[in-house]
């Protein structure tokens, strides 16, 4: 790598700046999503060492396979593919992983939860989201923002199959929409919308048995 300058503000300016080995670009790709990069690639891996040098093997892929990327995808899209491939195929190597198709049939072990205890698609502000909190949820104190509370819900994520795992991650965490979500992870709408639903339903199913009860009225 050579010396540094200004961040680029878009896609084919970045990978310019990346082929010209340019030190800055490619911290700045790193800060972007080095962080969610770890985190998808624990969906795959037994342990978070594993999982960081899928991600140290992700970043030289990235720099080694730059003359070869074509932006027929974003430079995100194409970077969390390789993670994810690399991440698919190490946790085969582990024994932790099993494809993605048998893990979005009816095969699959529990029940999805009702659908009207979700927020509708269309809704403006929050698509497929809980329409209802159990009845503790009224303070930070007692609610998602305390520990115990976070503590269950990560626990809850870290159990889900890995397809389910890695949906929800990109989804309720990184914030991703579906599509780039399906490009990903290469899944249909209706595939990924089913893992998703099942992988929210068992958070949720947790976090009602540690805070209690769904409030009805």
């Amino acid at each position: 790598m050579q010396g540094t300058s200004a961040p680029p503000t878009d896609d084919s300016a970045l990978v310019a700046a990346l082929r010209a080995g340019d030190e800055g670009a490619f911290a700045e790709l790193i800060d972007a999503h080095g962080a969610s990069l770890l985190r998808v690639a624990m969906s795959y891996v037994p342990s978070r060492a594993v999982a960081e040098e899928v991600v140290q093997e992700t970043w030289l892929a990235v720099l080694s396979g730059l003359d070869s990327f074509e932006g027929r995808s974003s430079l995100k899209t194409w970077v969390f593919r390789i993670l994810t491939n690399r991440a698919i195929t190490r946790g085969t190597r582990e024994r932790r992983t099993v494809p993605f198709s048998s893990l979005a049939g009816p095969e699959e072990d529990g029940e999805a939860m009702d659908a009207d205890r979700f927020l509708p698609a269309s809704h403006d502000r929050w698509p497929g989201h809980w329409a209802l909190g159990p009845t503790r949820w009224r303070t930070p104190e007692e609610g998602l923002l305390a520990g115990e509370t976070r503590e269950v819900i990560v626990g809850a994520i870290d159990v889900l199959p890995s397809a389910q795992r890695a949906v929800i991650t990109l989804r309720d965490i990184e914030g991703w929409p579906s599509a780039e979500v399906c490009e990903v992870l290469e899944l249909s709408e209706g595939n990924q919308r089913v893992l998703l639903h099942r992988a929210r339903a068992r958070v949720r199913t947790a976090v009602e048995q540690h805070l209690g009860p769904v409030a009805t009225v």
